[in-house]
């Protein structure tokens, strides 16, 4: 048990110049659109991390009057209003520097030697925090929201600054694993993009080559009930924007909603989600097995003797992608688009050769990405299983640092 614990309020720590906190910049549209800093969103902060891909930039010019909500290597961000209100994320030394935007708030160590930036990310990760949160930002009917000033009022219990840095360093090393594999799956994707690109599918069909993409990929195909009395089910906040992997799921009673099984691909039909690009790949269950999704996703799933990972790259391609948002319908904010519409596109037909070799590395890619997948699933458990333990005191952190040592 640790011995040596002070109990200090954020606002302490800032009358003792040892924490700085603050909130994002409030951009106007005319800002945006140039090449300089990215402005940040706060729903671009997710838990799988930050997501860059076609984040808005503000105009060169605009850096000097941006500089003061500028993101700082070892910031501890957090959403502030919302549903997501208490999302954490971390400012590692090799992100560039972005612009907060207004739902998102930083919490800067200003003085390492007595508060180490990366144990105050994972305090935010903590039931300290985490009770705190409760009672101030979903403490009323209003919509959950954590002000400046609730966070100065926020009590952190913390160590002395050697444990802090140990606890930081032995939780780190867990995630700075998860996101190896997670850049390793990246890479992936990207090499496969390129890939799928030669094969001729993203450009304008020619006259003689052109066919339907319903020749290669069905939509919404029919599978029979899931003979599990709980069946798998992935709901819209499960897809990531930027990557095929599907890193959680659920177990419950089948209601309505698309059914899918192993090599199929789920594309977020609504907006914004669509937009966005919330795409996944399933790999995670049993052969045979049949899973259910959010009533918000279409199910496009390979024809036999196509590969099965084409589904996906096909969702991720930006012509594709143009086609389903031009398609939408509805009132404002609840557009979204059928699969009939989806599926009404014409495609170059690939060659076979080169669809087979796309095929073979593709598969052998997945499977790897896979494994990388299961591993930083394992990872993250032990992490939160390790965290409430080593914030408390009730595991000391050499104890911790020899299961570590036995995951990375």
């Amino acid at each position: 048990m640790a011995e040596y614990r002070t109990t200090s309020t954020f606002q302490d720590l800032m009358g003792r110049g040892v924490l700085e906190i603050g909130d994002g910049y409030r951009a106007k549209n005319s800002e945006l659109g140039g090449s300089g800093h990215v402005f940040m969103r706060a729903g671009r902060l997710s838990s799988q991390g930050w997501d860059w891909e076609g984040a808005d930039q503000f105009h060169v010019h605009l850096e000097d009057k941006v500089r003061s909500k500028m993101s700082h290597p070892g910031d501890t961000v957090i959403t502030t209003k919302g549903n997501s209100t208490g999302r954490t994320g971390y400012v590692s030394g090799d992100m560039q520097s972005f612009v907060y935007s207004p739902h998102l708030s930083y919490w800067r160590s200003l003085d390492a030697g007595q508060l180490d930036a990366r144990y105050l990310c994972y305090w935010a990760l903590g039931p300290e925090f985490i009770e705190q949160l409760t009672s101030m930002a979903h403490g009323t009917d209003m919509a959950p929201y954590l002000s400046l000033g609730d966070q100065k009022r926020l009590h952190v219990t913390l160590p002395d600054i050697f444990e802090q840095r140990a606890v930081g360093a032995v939780l780190g090393a867990l995630d700075d694993k998860i996101a190896v594999n997670g850049r390793i799956a990246a890479t992936y994707e990207v090499l496969l993009q390129v890939r799928f690109a030669e094969l001729g599918m993203a450009d304008e069909p020619d006259d003689a080559r052109a066919i339907p993409l319903t020749d290669l990929i069905t939509f919404n195909p029919k599978l029979g009930k899931p003979s599990e009395e709980e069946p798998v089910y992935v709901d819209m906040a499960a897809l990531q924007t930027n990557r095929a992997g599907i890193p959680s799921w659920s177990r419950r009673v089948p209601k309505s909603g698309p059914r899918f099984m192993n090599g199929d691909t789920l594309l977020a039909r609504i907006t914004p989600c669509l937009e966005n690009g919330k795409t996944g790949y399933v790999d995670f269950m049993s052969d045979e097995e049949i899973g259910l999704g959010s009533t918000e996703f279409i199910v496009m799933r390979s024809r036999p003797g196509v590969p099965s990972e084409l589904s996906y790259f096909m969702a991720r391609d930006a012509r594709f992608r143009a086609h389903t948002i031009r398609n939408m319908a509805g009132t404002s904010g609840r557009q979204r688009v059928s699969a009939a519409d989806a599926s009404n596109y014409l495609v170059n037909e690939p060659d076979p050769t080169a669809l087979g070799d796309f095929g073979q590395q593709a598969s052998s890619a997945f499977a790897h990405m896979k494994s990388l997948e299961g591993e930083s699933r394992t990872l993250a458990t032990l992490r939160d299983t390790l965290l409430p333990q080593l914030m408390s005191g009730r595991l000391r952190v050499k104890d911790a640092e020899k299961i570590v040592e036995d995951q990375v």
